[in-house]
Protein backbone atom coordinates (compact mmCIF):
# COMPACT_ATOMS: atom_id res chain seq x y z
CA UNK A 1 0.00 0.00 0.00
CA UNK A 2 1.19 3.41 -0.75
CA UNK A 3 0.47 6.20 1.26
CA UNK A 4 -0.01 10.00 0.44
CA UNK A 5 3.22 10.82 1.11
CA UNK A 6 4.79 8.35 -0.54
CA UNK A 7 5.85 5.81 1.91
CA UNK A 8 4.79 2.18 1.35
CA UNK A 9 2.99 -0.49 4.11
CA UNK A 10 3.46 -3.94 3.65
CA UNK A 11 1.39 -6.54 5.74
CA UNK A 12 -0.01 -9.83 6.13
CA UNK A 13 -3.83 -8.62 6.19
CA UNK A 14 -5.64 -5.74 6.08
CA UNK A 15 -8.63 -4.95 8.36
CA UNK A 16 -11.45 -2.91 6.73
CA UNK A 17 -12.73 -1.36 9.74
CA UNK A 18 -13.54 2.22 8.32
CA UNK A 19 -17.58 2.02 7.93
CA UNK A 20 -20.71 2.26 5.79
CA UNK A 21 -18.57 4.08 3.31
CA UNK A 22 -15.22 1.75 3.37
CA UNK A 23 -12.73 3.02 1.01
CA UNK A 24 -11.40 -1.08 1.70
CA UNK A 25 -14.51 -2.85 0.46
CA UNK A 26 -14.87 -0.06 -2.19
CA UNK A 27 -11.15 -0.55 -3.48
CA UNK A 28 -11.72 -4.82 -3.45
CA UNK A 29 -14.74 -4.41 -5.71
CA UNK A 30 -17.29 -5.71 -3.27
CA UNK A 31 -20.71 -4.90 -3.83
CA UNK A 32 -23.67 -4.36 -1.49
CA UNK A 33 -27.11 -4.76 -1.44
CA UNK A 34 -29.65 -3.05 0.67
CA UNK A 35 -32.50 -0.53 0.77
CA UNK A 36 -34.31 2.64 2.77
CA UNK A 37 -36.51 2.76 5.50
CA UNK A 38 -37.59 5.92 5.01
CA UNK A 39 -36.89 6.63 7.97
CA UNK A 40 -34.44 9.07 9.77
CA UNK A 41 -33.39 9.07 13.38
CA UNK A 42 -32.61 11.76 15.84
CA UNK A 43 -29.93 11.57 18.69
CA UNK A 44 -29.82 13.37 21.57
CA UNK A 45 -28.88 13.11 25.22
CA UNK A 46 -31.19 13.75 28.10
CA UNK A 47 -30.40 14.75 32.14
CA UNK A 48 -33.50 13.85 34.13
CA UNK A 49 -34.98 13.97 37.57
CA UNK A 50 -35.30 10.44 38.07
CA UNK A 51 -32.83 7.55 38.08
CA UNK A 52 -33.34 4.68 35.41
CA UNK A 53 -31.95 2.10 37.17
CA UNK A 54 -30.16 0.86 34.37
CA UNK A 55 -33.50 0.49 32.43
CA UNK A 56 -33.94 0.37 28.66
CA UNK A 57 -36.85 1.19 26.64
CA UNK A 58 -37.95 1.04 23.35
CA UNK A 59 -41.75 2.21 22.32
CA UNK A 60 -42.49 1.06 18.86
CA UNK A 61 -44.99 3.87 17.81
CA UNK A 62 -46.10 3.64 13.85
CA UNK A 63 -43.83 6.50 12.76
CA UNK A 64 -40.68 4.02 14.11
CA UNK A 65 -39.22 3.49 17.56
CA UNK A 66 -38.41 5.49 20.48
CA UNK A 67 -35.60 3.83 22.51
CA UNK A 68 -34.43 5.05 25.62
CA UNK A 69 -30.99 3.56 26.22
CA UNK A 70 -29.26 4.55 29.94
CA UNK A 71 -26.10 6.42 30.30
CA UNK A 72 -24.40 7.02 33.65
CA UNK A 73 -25.98 8.99 36.25
CA UNK A 74 -29.63 10.71 35.83
CA UNK A 75 -28.74 10.64 31.44
CA UNK A 76 -30.30 8.31 28.69
CA UNK A 77 -29.70 8.10 25.62
CA UNK A 78 -32.63 8.81 23.04
CA UNK A 79 -32.56 7.41 19.56
CA UNK A 80 -35.95 8.85 18.38
CA UNK A 81 -37.13 7.57 14.54
CA UNK A 82 -39.36 9.12 12.71
CA UNK A 83 -40.76 9.50 8.61
CA UNK A 84 -38.27 11.70 7.22
CA UNK A 85 -40.27 14.07 5.82
CA UNK A 86 -41.11 14.61 9.28
CA UNK A 87 -37.63 15.13 10.62
CA UNK A 88 -36.64 18.83 9.75
CA UNK A 89 -39.50 20.04 11.42
CA UNK A 90 -38.60 18.51 14.72
CA UNK A 91 -35.26 19.48 14.25
CA UNK A 92 -35.75 23.04 13.50
CA UNK A 93 -37.83 23.38 16.95
CA UNK A 94 -36.73 25.86 19.42
CA UNK A 95 -35.38 24.06 22.97
CA UNK A 96 -38.39 24.34 24.92
CA UNK A 97 -40.57 23.11 21.94
CA UNK A 98 -38.28 20.05 21.19
CA UNK A 99 -38.08 19.12 24.78
CA UNK A 100 -41.99 19.25 25.08
CA UNK A 101 -41.94 16.91 22.36
CA UNK A 102 -39.56 14.39 23.62
CA UNK A 103 -41.28 14.71 27.06
CA UNK A 104 -44.43 13.79 25.70
CA UNK A 105 -42.80 10.45 23.89
CA UNK A 106 -40.80 9.12 27.13
CA UNK A 107 -43.69 10.10 29.49
CA UNK A 108 -43.24 11.04 33.20
CA UNK A 109 -41.32 8.21 34.77
CA UNK A 110 -37.99 9.90 34.53
CA UNK A 111 -39.34 12.75 35.85
CA UNK A 112 -38.70 16.59 33.98
CA UNK A 113 -36.35 15.73 31.21
CA UNK A 114 -33.80 18.28 29.65
CA UNK A 115 -31.51 17.83 26.48
CA UNK A 116 -28.09 17.92 26.84
CA UNK A 117 -25.61 18.26 24.22
CA UNK A 118 -27.36 18.96 21.22
CA UNK A 119 -29.03 17.04 18.35
CA UNK A 120 -28.03 15.14 15.35
CA UNK A 121 -30.32 13.45 12.59
CA UNK A 122 -28.99 10.77 10.09
CA UNK A 123 -31.28 8.86 7.33
CA UNK A 124 -31.55 4.91 8.23
CA UNK A 125 -31.16 2.12 5.60
CA UNK A 126 -29.57 -1.45 5.83
CA UNK A 127 -26.77 -2.65 4.20
CA UNK A 128 -24.77 -5.97 3.31
CA UNK A 129 -21.53 -6.79 1.83
CA UNK A 130 -21.58 -10.13 -0.59
CA UNK A 131 -18.23 -10.71 0.65
CA UNK A 132 -16.29 -9.79 3.80
CA UNK A 133 -12.89 -10.78 2.33
CA UNK A 134 -10.63 -10.46 -0.32
CA UNK A 135 -6.95 -11.03 -1.18
CA UNK A 136 -5.25 -10.48 2.42
CA UNK A 137 -8.01 -8.55 3.40
CA UNK A 138 -11.12 -9.06 6.00
CA UNK A 139 -13.88 -6.50 7.06
CA UNK A 140 -15.34 -6.15 9.83
CA UNK A 141 -18.72 -4.35 11.61
CA UNK A 142 -19.96 -1.55 9.74
CA UNK A 143 -17.87 -2.06 6.63
CA UNK A 144 -19.86 -5.38 5.96
CA UNK A 145 -23.43 -4.50 7.08
CA UNK A 146 -25.58 -1.97 8.71
CA UNK A 147 -29.01 -2.05 10.07
CA UNK A 148 -31.91 -0.23 11.55
CA UNK A 149 -30.79 0.57 15.45
CA UNK A 150 -34.51 -1.12 16.34
CA UNK A 151 -33.40 -3.49 19.25
CA UNK A 152 -29.42 -1.77 19.38
CA UNK A 153 -28.08 -4.92 17.45
CA UNK A 154 -25.55 -3.25 15.03
CA UNK A 155 -23.16 -3.01 18.29
CA UNK A 156 -22.91 -6.05 19.11
CA UNK A 157 -23.13 -7.80 15.38
CA UNK A 158 -19.26 -5.87 15.10
CA UNK A 159 -18.41 -6.74 18.38
CA UNK A 160 -18.79 -10.44 17.26
CA UNK A 161 -17.11 -9.85 13.91
CA UNK A 162 -13.93 -8.33 15.56
CA UNK A 163 -13.89 -11.34 18.42
CA UNK A 164 -14.08 -13.35 15.40
CA UNK A 165 -11.99 -12.20 13.32
CA UNK A 166 -8.92 -11.79 16.48
CA UNK A 167 -9.80 -15.68 17.22
CA UNK A 168 -9.55 -17.02 13.75
CA UNK A 169 -5.97 -14.61 13.38
CA UNK A 170 -4.63 -16.13 16.83
CA UNK A 171 -5.85 -19.60 16.16
CA UNK A 172 -3.68 -19.76 12.79
CA UNK A 173 -0.79 -17.96 14.06
CA UNK A 174 0.07 -20.86 16.99
CA UNK A 175 -0.67 -23.59 14.19
CA UNK A 176 2.25 -21.55 11.92
CA UNK A 177 -0.29 -20.84 9.38
CA UNK A 178 -0.58 -17.72 7.61
CA UNK A 179 -3.11 -15.44 8.96
CA UNK A 180 -4.09 -13.66 5.73
CA UNK A 181 -4.57 -16.48 3.89
CA UNK A 182 -7.78 -17.60 1.73
CA UNK A 183 -8.39 -20.16 4.27
CA UNK A 184 -7.88 -18.50 7.32
CA UNK A 185 -10.26 -15.80 5.84
CA UNK A 186 -12.75 -18.02 4.47
CA UNK A 187 -13.00 -19.53 7.99
CA UNK A 188 -13.68 -16.28 9.36
CA UNK A 189 -16.40 -15.23 6.34
CA UNK A 190 -18.31 -18.99 6.98
CA UNK A 191 -18.48 -18.14 10.61
CA UNK A 192 -19.76 -14.83 10.58
CA UNK A 193 -22.33 -14.60 7.83
CA UNK A 194 -25.16 -16.98 9.17
CA UNK A 195 -25.21 -14.86 12.63
CA UNK A 196 -25.03 -11.53 10.56
CA UNK A 197 -27.68 -12.35 7.84
CA UNK A 198 -29.75 -14.09 10.57
CA UNK A 199 -29.66 -10.49 12.53
CA UNK A 200 -30.58 -8.21 9.70
CA UNK A 201 -33.63 -9.92 8.49
CA UNK A 202 -35.05 -9.98 12.19
CA UNK A 203 -34.50 -6.16 12.47
CA UNK A 204 -35.69 -5.36 9.25
CA UNK A 205 -38.97 -7.35 9.87
CA UNK A 206 -39.59 -5.96 13.04
CA UNK A 207 -39.48 -2.83 11.93
CA UNK A 208 -41.66 -3.40 9.32
CA UNK A 209 -44.21 -5.24 11.07
CA UNK A 210 -43.68 -2.42 13.94
CA UNK A 211 -43.72 0.89 11.56
CA UNK A 212 -47.11 1.36 10.55
CA UNK A 213 -50.28 1.65 11.59
CA UNK A 214 -52.27 -1.11 9.54
CA UNK A 215 -55.34 -2.31 11.77
CA UNK A 216 -54.54 -6.20 11.32
CA UNK A 217 -51.32 -5.78 11.74
CA UNK A 218 -51.48 -4.05 15.27
CA UNK A 219 -53.91 -6.45 16.40
CA UNK A 220 -51.23 -9.38 15.19
CA UNK A 221 -49.02 -7.61 17.38
CA UNK A 222 -50.94 -7.14 20.09
CA UNK A 223 -51.83 -11.18 19.95
CA UNK A 224 -48.01 -11.83 19.22
CA UNK A 225 -46.54 -10.46 22.29
CA UNK A 226 -49.44 -11.10 24.56
CA UNK A 227 -48.47 -14.81 23.56
CA UNK A 228 -44.85 -14.76 23.84
CA UNK A 229 -44.80 -13.38 27.43
CA UNK A 230 -47.43 -15.78 28.66
CA UNK A 231 -46.69 -18.06 30.92
CA UNK A 232 -46.64 -21.73 28.25
CA UNK A 233 -44.36 -19.25 25.80
CA UNK A 234 -42.01 -18.15 28.49
CA UNK A 235 -38.96 -19.99 26.90
CA UNK A 236 -39.36 -18.07 23.76
CA UNK A 237 -39.33 -14.93 25.32
CA UNK A 238 -35.98 -15.82 27.04
CA UNK A 239 -35.00 -17.21 24.03
CA UNK A 240 -35.46 -14.01 22.69
CA UNK A 241 -34.14 -11.84 25.43
CA UNK A 242 -30.60 -14.49 24.64
CA UNK A 243 -30.59 -12.74 21.22
CA UNK A 244 -30.96 -9.46 22.05
CA UNK A 245 -28.07 -9.96 24.51
CA UNK A 246 -25.76 -11.47 21.86
CA UNK A 247 -25.35 -14.66 23.44
CA UNK A 248 -26.64 -17.42 21.18
CA UNK A 249 -24.78 -19.25 18.32
CA UNK A 250 -21.25 -20.11 17.99
CA UNK A 251 -19.75 -17.11 19.98
CA UNK A 252 -16.29 -16.25 19.84
CA UNK A 253 -14.18 -17.08 23.17
CA UNK A 254 -13.39 -12.95 23.74
CA UNK A 255 -17.13 -12.99 23.82
CA UNK A 256 -17.47 -15.52 26.55
CA UNK A 257 -15.08 -13.50 28.33
CA UNK A 258 -12.60 -16.14 27.89
CA UNK A 259 -8.72 -15.18 26.56
CA UNK A 260 -7.74 -16.23 23.14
Amino acid sequence: MTLADGRRVRARLVVGADGRGSLCRKDAGIALVGGSYDQTAIAVTVEHEFPHHGVAVEMFLPSGPFAMLPLTGNRTSIVWSDKSEAVPHYMGLDEAAFTAELQARIGDWLGAVRPIGGRYSFPLSWQHAQRYIDRRLALISETIHAMHPIAGQGLNMGLRDLAALAEVIVDAWRLGLDVGSAATLERYQRWRRFDNVSLLGVTDGLTRLFSNDIAPLKVARGLGLAAVNSAPLMPLKKLFMRHAMGIVGELPRLVRGEPL
